[in-house]
């Protein structure tokens, strides 16, 4: 049923603040609470006559919410793109060895490259971090995993390495570009044990939702979040919402796999010549490493704790050392509350060793 009542006069008995997040997570919608006599409903009226849902009606403050989300990754889906300007995930996968770009963004990722070729290095020791990381959670007896901003598939992909430990384990990529949805759903969609999903980082209570709706992942037991080389593609405020949102919605147990560009020990130029490729696409925010360390406040850190994303767990002392001038910090940390695995060690971040 569909009311055609100005939601101001019928706003009786609403609480100010508790549509407040909604109405800002979907500013798409007019969004309100009518109470009349003992009966209660949420609405959510679209201000687009194309936007399904237009309209939901529902006794229940969840279901309103996840309705409005799964409108919101229809809405990611449907988002164009334009080979012919350059991209984040496509220069990324460029610099990794993938195939899934176009001239635009290798034109882009060769200018770079041309002054600072330490960014391929680094790109390529991020995947590799990845790539260690997600076998070392694995391998604690964690077969959830939740890929926030998965970007291209790149091989070994996280589903191939935490099956590789684990064939049960189940891996869902979220992103909200529609070339990494194709190309992801085409490529991994239907395989056992992997899901693809529209979503995007700045409105982590809609990812939330539909992970929970779709029931893929079983939000009560233990989760790998990764966050992977993403948030510096997001204001300061927003990657600090995204990244409490998601270290609470984890259950004791759980693990974070982060990590980010950071300002500290980067050359500002480098930071300059990334804003100006990525101008009108995405911002970059380089975050010193102190703001780094601050996102895994809470959690017991993995040893050897916050590095260079080359340092962690590299397999040999023989490691290559940080390129001067860009540097891509990492850490695992791991939510405590439950019993710690056998054979797995912890390093708090208030421990000074």
């Amino acid at each position: 049923m569909v009311s055609n009542h100005d939601p101001e006069t019928l706003a009786v008995g609403q609480t100010p603040d508790e549509l407040a997040s909604l109405r800002e997570q979907f500013p798409g919608f007019r969004i309100w609470k009518e109470v009349i006599g003992e009966r209660t409903r949420y609405i959510a009226h679209s201000l687009s006559l194309e936007s399904h849902p237009h309209t939901v009606v529902t006794g229940d403050l969840g279901e309103l919410h996840a309705a409005l989300g799964q409108d919101a990754e229809q809405q990611v889906a449907a988002t164009p793109y334009d080979a012919r300007v350059p991209n984040i995930a496509r220069m990324y996968n460029y610099w990794i060895g993938g195939k899934d770009h176009f001239p635009a963004d290798r034109q882009a990722a060769d200018s770079i490259i041309a002054d600072f070729p330490e960014v391929a290095q680094v790109a390529r020791a991020n995947r590799d971090f990845v790539t260690r990381a997600v076998r070392y959670v694995a391998e604690q007896g964690i077969t959830q995993f939740i890929d926030i901003g998965a970007g291209l598939p790149a091989k070994p992909a996280v589903h191939e390495i935490a099956q590789q430990v684990d064939p049960v384990a189940r891996v869902a990529y979220v992103d909200n570009d529609q070339l990494v949805l194709t190309h992801a759903r085409a490529l991994l969609a239907g395989g056992p044990g992997v899901s693809v999903a529209a979503g995007d980082m700045r409105y982590p209570a809609g990812i939330l939702a539909g992970l929970e709706r779709r029931r893929f992942i079983d939000v009560r037991q233990p989760v790998c979040v990764l966050l992977a080389s993403v948030l510096h593609f997001l204001e300061p405020d927003e990657a600090d919402v995204a990244v409490a949102m998601f270290t609470s919605f984890m259950v004791p147990g759980s693990y974070l796999i982060l990590s980010a560009g950071t300002s500290t020990g980067t050359n500002p130029a480098l930071i300059d010549r990334l804003r100006s490729a990525y101008a009108g696409t995405s911002v970059i925010i380089g975050r010193t490493a102190e703001e780094i360390a601050a996102w895994f406040t809470g959690l017991d850190l993995v040893p050897p704790g916050l590095v260079d994303v080359q340092a962690w767990r590299p397999g040999s002392p023989r490691y290559w050392l940080a390129p001067s001038g860009a540097r891509i910090i990492g850490a695992v940390g791991r939510k405590p509350g439950a019993l710690t695995p056998p054979g797995a060690s912890a390093l708090s971040l208030s421990d000074p060793g």
